[in-house]
């Protein structure tokens, strides 16, 4: 039995974790929570031991001095509080870490028991992937589940994914066996532009879970972070042909499939999302401040469907149409589940190397990820942990190429 001193009574708490590694392409899932600690300025109540669920020889301890004196900080899983005030007051528990190396089942029953101490009522888990998607459209943000029921009620696609999976998928299973209603959601990561951070997608998430769980969230410098770095990726396609080439067959594609998005329903949960912020309390950024280009309602980051996680070989202008929009209807099937990305797999310079190594990246895996694109689920590893990564998005498994 978990006994939790100290730590208040909460109001409909939500427990929201991410976790550095497999499952988190761009550092776009871990950034976000630490975010969301940092603006609310979450009280750290509990850290799992890290000697039971870690290689140190993967993760390895860092000492650092303080006043002099050498400390340890040692890898590990920590859980916050934050208190959220407003119309409607909703708490927090905020669980940020790094997957475990090792003993996952206990791993995740240890979380599920300070769920149930701090009566957590939903469990949102926060991943990225790597996925086919141009840098210069929103972020795809896919919301899955594997309970019929929560999928029905809250507008969320149901994971029907076979394959290897992460912390992410192990966890959310837990807390479907343990009753706790639980979600994933997943950004979509450029494959070609991959090195953390990514404000753009940690942006999106943040979004995406302000619409889930209906609470304002303080943006603070996330929107202006955004732009710069698209702006900065922009100048990098722009000094290679083959890069802009690219990324314009990649427009093309999302554009045509996403065509059928435009629909009054994502029109109205822009809108009110809009509006929640302009009246909406909460601490944080003032009303007004979500990211927009031009200052109008429309989202300059609004959430969209989920990308196919690996390209396929992209098409080039003197392309038939016909192919055009055979490929495009393949990249439309998102990948609903667990999904994460490698960020030193394709690299992220914007450099003609770069393009080239993702062009090549994309033809070699083309078959494996069509043969498997049914499947809802993709991960890779970040390599947020340890500083390198290899990428296994979707079910095909390009780490093993």
């Amino acid at each position: 039995m978990i006994e939790l001193e100290g730590v208040p009574e909460l109001v409909d708490p939500v427990m929201v974790a991410a976790f550095e590694g497999w499952n988190d392409a761009g550092d776009a899932a871990s950034t976000a929570v630490a975010h969301l600690d940092r603006e609310w300025k979450g009280e750290v109540f509990a850290a799992l031991d890290a000697e039971d669920y870690y290689d140190f020889q993967v993760n390895r301890p860092t000492v650092w001095l303080d006043g002099g004196v050498r400390k340890i900080t040692w890898p590990t899983t920590r859980l916050s509080v934050v208190r959220v005030g407003g119309e409607k007051p909703r708490d927090l528990v905020l669980v940020r870490g790094i997957e475990p190396s090792m003993r996952w089942r206990s791993f995740c029953n240890e979380l599920l028991g300070f769920a149930h101490e701090l009566g957590v009522e939903l469990v949102v888990i926060l991943g990225a992937l790597l996925g086919d998607t141009p840098h210069t459209r929103p972020v795809p943000v896919s919301g899955v589940t594997s309970d019929p029921d929560l999928a029905r009620t809250m507008d969320l696609e149901e994971t029907k994914y076979e394959g290897p999976t992460g912390i992410v998928g192990i966890l959310q299973e837990a807390c479907t066996h343990a009753g706790v209603p639980a979600v994933s959601l997943w950004a979509a990561v450029p494959h070609y532009v991959s090195q953390p951070p990514n404000p753009k997608a940690t942006l999106a998430l943040l979004n995406r879970l302000e619409d889930l769980i209906d609470m304002r969230i303080p943006l603070g410098e996330l929107p202006e972070d955004a732009r710069a770095w698209q702006l900065g990726v922009d100048q990098l396609a722009a000094e290679d042909s083959e890069v802009a080439e690219y990324v314009q067959t990649l427009e093309e594609a999302r554009d045509t499939a996403e065509l059928p998005e435009a629909s009054g329903e994502a029109i109205a949960r822009e809108f009110e999302r809009y509006l929640r912020r302009r009246d909406g309390g909460g601490p944080g950024s003032p009303p007004g401040s979500h990211a927009t280009e031009s200052g109008d309602p429309a989202s300059y980051l609004r959430d969209g469907p989920g990308g196919r996680v690996r390209p396929p070989k992209p098409q080039r202008p003197e392309a038939t149409d016909e192919a055009t929009e055979d490929d495009t209807s393949d990249s439309s099937e998102s990948s609903e589940g667990d999904a994460s990305g490698a960020s030193g797999a394709t690299g992220s310079s914007g450099t003609k190397g770069t393009s080239r190594s993702s062009e090549a990246s994309a033809s070699e895996t083309s078959d494996a990820s069509d043969s498997e694109s049914s499947g809802s689920e993709s991960s890779g590893s970040s390599g947020s942990g340890s500083g390198s990564g290899s990428s296994d998005s979707g079910s095909s498994d390009s780490s093993e190429d």
